[in-house]
């Protein structure tokens, strides 16, 4: 079964090949990247970044795990805010060879699961390029909603590259409850 669980910084390594071996299954996706975003210590140095982050409260890092709890990629959920808001944006990629079999959409579902219980968060957001219609179709089957194209929203592969914004609200929450406690708080008139 495909599973995630927090990035530890002894996976630099074998994240640092992945990264190699799927180079140019991902470069169509990602930013440039220096080299040493390559290496198992551009790697570590990502990972630490990530678990400090991790730390205040603003992200949430894992890695994918295949069946036989191998490392396949990564799954995250970054820019968590609090608040009025309670939401985070989810990223996510896994290796070329675990591709077409669900992977990424039991990580996104992991994820989104852990936003709405553990995080007890309100809302999440996803984007895809335009034409990536894999990425797309994992956010469907999670049960997320398009609600807009953001032009030139990120740099990719060296070009600034138009999104597909999605999100999901918490399906646990009642809208009902929500309005009636905002109410609550800011009486009207």
């Amino acid at each position: 079964m495909v599973t995630t669980r927090l990035v530890e910084t002894g996976d630099a390594e074998v994240l640092a090949r992945l990264v190699v071996d799927n180079r140019e299954f991902l470069a169509p996706y990602e930013p440039l990247r220096e080299e040493p975003w390559s290496t198992a210590a551009g790697q570590r140095a990502a990972v630490e970044a990530a678990l400090d982050e991790h730390a205040r409260g603003t992200c949430l890092p894992h890695v994918v795990l295949d069946d036989d709890g191998a490392v396949i990629g990564r799954a995250t959920l970054s820019g968590i805010v609090r608040g009025a808001l309670q939401s985070a944006s989810l990223g996510y990629w896994i290796a070329e060879r675990a591709g077409g079999r669900g992977t990424a959409t039991a990580a996104a579902a992991r994820l989104t699961s852990i936003a709405f219980g553990e995080l007890g968060l309100h809302r999440v957001q996803a984007e895809t390029l335009v034409d990536n219609v894999r990425s797309q179709r994992v956010l469907r089957r999670n049960g997320f909603t398009r609600y807009g194209l953001a032009p030139r929203y990120l740099r990719i592969a060296g070009e600034w590259r138009d999104h597909v914004m999605f999100q999901l609200l918490d399906p646990g929450a009642d809208p009902a409850h929500a309005v009636r406690r905002s109410s609550d708080h800011h009486p009207a008139g």
